[in-house]
């Protein structure tokens, strides 16, 4: 699939996401903190650059935001050490991963929740900082304050999840792995604007609209 000219970088072999990474937001859903990172796939196809609409599908009636931070591979990483994944991180981004939470619920796995076209908001790229626990992410919907948390707060931190992802599968250069995402998701609406920002490195904001 040809690169889409607006996304901030060219588009990724693959996007790797984790699930309940952060304990609070296992809580608000119900769900144990899992023993091992929790990985799942979501479509090149659902990325979407700022500024571009959220597209609310019409099968589902539950769409919920969860902001996220997005790192991006700048070298191959298979059977990586943790220290050998943070020196491969060759940039952190701000993500949206749009999830049909009622989808989520009723299927056994989770690629139809998390993969419809324009599921995948994201920002630009800046070079990560030393110690990529520092980073932190902020959510807003409609200018309100809706979820705020620190990298450090992660159960497994960013090197350990992506030394876990490289002993599964190789993640190649241009690869994007979002993190997990923080207590405070809520639904989003037709008129809504969602933003995620990763202070001092990205922010990606995006309108909300119904499958026309």
């Amino acid at each position: 699939m040809p690169d889409t000219p607006s996304l901030p970088f060219p588009r990724p072999s693959k996007i790797v996401c984790v699930g309940r990474n952060y304990a609070e937001h296992a809580k608000e859903l119900g769900n144990e903190v899992p023993k091992e990172p929790l990985i799942f796939l979501k479509p090149p196809s659902s990325l979407i650059a700022a500024g571009q609409p959220i597209v609310l599908p019409a099968m589902s009636k539950q769409i919920e935001y969860e902001g996220e931070i997005g790192v991006l591979i700048g070298k191959p990483l298979r059977h990586a050490t943790a220290a050998d994944a943070a020196a491969a991180v060759s940039g952190v981004l701000a993500a949206n991963d749009v999830t049909a939470r009622d989808l989520q619920r009723s299927d056994s796995q989770w690629t139809r929740a998390k993969g419809f076209d324009t599921f995948c908001p994201v920002g630009a790229p800046k070079a990560p900082p030393a110690d990529l626990g520092t980073l932190s992410v902020v959510t807003r919907v409609n200018g309100q304050e809706r979820q705020q948390a620190s990298a450090s707060l992660m159960v497994f931190t960013i090197p350990a999840l992506l030394a876990y992802i490289s002993n599964v599968m190789t993640l190649e250069p241009g690869d994007l792995v979002l993190t997990g995402t923080p207590a405070g998701v809520g639904t989003l609406a037709p008129g809504d604007e969602v933003e995620i920002e990763v202070p001092g490195f990205s922010r990606v904001r995006n309108p909300v609209r119904m499958h026309s």
